[in-house]
């Protein structure tokens, strides 16, 4: 009992192998690899004013950027001026077309038709995006029961260019699709079939 005891105190009382001999504390640095496992991201967690942080002077300038061009878009939208728009034309001449519409027998006895159709026309061309400028004026000509035909005279101005102007800006097959278009998207109250075949539509100038 006494020979254990002995070894046991001789054991304890050697100095640790890890301890200097001088004393002093040693203090282990990080190896390599633990300091190159620090973020990436560290250096933006630096305080560059007081409690203000790089991320924070990054992330304000990046939403600084984006309201000025919102800001410079919405400008230009409602600055914007389309000169095609507001440029003011010298009609110099007017231009008449002559425009016969079948009336389907069901709508032959539809009373006040003939002046619906007028207003029907008048709107069509009125707010069209293409012949809105040079529109004029529908006028009613002829109505015939006996046959079945109410007759327009559709007016438009014409500027000074001539031939070129008509070929592309205002031809027969122009001033006709328009308005087959919108009776075809709308019929007309209480005689739906008219104006569906292209065929009821006669054009001339």
């Amino acid at each position: 009992m006494a020979a254990g005891a002995l070894e046991l105190s001789v054991l304890e009382g050697q100095p640790d192998e890890q301890t200097p001999l001088n004393g002093a504390v040693r203090v282990e640095e990080p190896c390599p690899a633990q300091a190159s496992k620090e973020s990436p991201w560290s250096s933006c967690n630096r305080n560059l004013v007081g409690k203000c942080k790089l991320w924070m002077v990054i992330v304000s300038v990046f939403l600084g950027l984006i309201i000025v061009i919102v800001i410079s878009l919405c400008l230009t939208g409602v600055t914007y001026v389309d000169e095609d728009e507001n440029e003011i034309l010298e009609l110099s001449s007017n231009k008449t077309f002559m425009i016969m519409l079948k009336i389907p027998e069901e709508c032959v006895t539809e009373e006040g038709l003939p002046h619906l159709l007028t207003r029907r026309l008048t709107d069509v061309y009125r707010t069209s995006p293409s012949l809105s400028r040079y529109f004029t004026s529908v006028e009613i000509v002829d109505f015939s029961g006996e046959n079945d035909t109410v007759t327009y005279h559709l007016q438009f101005g014409v500027p000074s260019e001539g031939g070129n102007f008509m070929k592309y800006m205002m031809s027969e097959e122009l001033v006709l699709g328009i308005l087959l278009q919108d009776f075809h998207d709308q019929n007309v109250p209480g005689c739906e079939s008219l104006g569906l075949d292209p065929a009821s539509f006669l054009l001339s100038k």
